[in-house]
């Protein structure tokens, strides 16, 4: 069956929620990563259905949600958004589970509110590496991400002449999905133009970080305060490195590391058995 779409509001945003359901069963909010989507958790959402009522978050500038006006796409903000939903579903402690992005927000949520997180689960969500330019001296940041939205301020977004054409960008990105996948988050991930072309779904603005929000000290002060039990995946072919000594996995209590050979930053499409098996494990544990 498909998930039901619903939507509610959040810093005066109109962003959406699917709902895969599976009433009176405990609760799971999936979060996507940036420039993604909710719908890329359907196989995920199939399997935990079984124990759980699946519910998957459509973040601000991307899926069917409210484009933010200024290009207010930080993580604090993400967070706020998702407490908003997490208050309408209000099954606390609640198991939290995201993908990059998704996976920090899910992160920040559970050291900022560690009482009302049961489980979270983490994909490759710790944000940029601490060598990174995000992390470099502030007048830097400030500038560059001044000189990014000016950029986009002049770019068109670009479209695709054919479901193939998205298709094939979408596989680009990452070479291992499959025809059947790459075909469905395409799908859900775009817009049809009047020419018949397409375009994708997401706010062109979410690829720019603003420069503020990404302190590596901050973060290790609001991850040191998560309480509940933390999972993390890592793909061994992915472009972030494995995190073993940073100091924000290192600031989290109760944690623990899966690295997964045959996989890149997509851990849940590339390794789908694996993640799901280890996924409900901990979940259940």
């Amino acid at each position: 069956m498909e998930p039901i779409s619903h939507f509610f509001y959040s810093d005066r945003l109109k962003l959406q929620f699917w709902d895969y359901g599976q009433d009176h069963k405990p609760s799971v909010v999936l979060v996507h990563g940036a420039l993604d989507h909710a719908r890329n958790w359907d196989w995920v959402a199939q399997t935990l259905c079984n124990h759980y009522h699946v519910y998957a978050l459509d973040l601000r500038g991307h899926g069917n949600s409210g484009w933010a006006p200024g290009a207010a796409y930080t993580v604090g903000e993400h967070v706020l958004d998702l407490s908003a939903l997490l208050d309408i579903i209000n099954d606390f402690p609640i198991r939290l589970l995201g993908h990059s992005l998704g996976g920090g927000i899910v992160l920040h949520y559970a050291g900022v509110y560690p009482q009302k997180v049961h489980k979270a689960v983490s994909i490759e969500g710790l944000g940029f590496p601490q060598e990174h330019r995000i992390h470099g001296p502030a007048s830097g940041r400030v500038r560059e991400w001044i000189e990014n939205i000016r950029s986009l301020e002049k770019r068109h977004p670009k479209s695709y002449p054919s479901l193939d054409a998205a298709m094939a960008r979408m596989r680009e990105v990452n070479p291992r999905l499959t025809d059947e996948v790459a075909r469905h988050l395409t799908l859900h991930g775009t817009n049809w133009e009047s020419d018949g072309s397409l375009l994708w779904k997401f706010d062109n603005f979410a690829r720019v970080f603003p420069p503020y929000g990404h302190n590596i000290e901050d973060a290790v002060e609001i991850l040191s305060q998560i309480t509940s039990p933390t999972l993390f995946f890592w793909g061994l072919e992915s472009f972030l490195p494995v995190p073993e000594d940073d100091p924000r996995y290192q600031s989290i209590p109760n944690r623990r590391l899966i690295q997964v050979p045959g996989a890149g930053h997509w851990v849940h499409h590339d390794q789908l058995p694996l993640f799901l098996r280890e996924s409900a494990t901990f979940l259940e544990g």
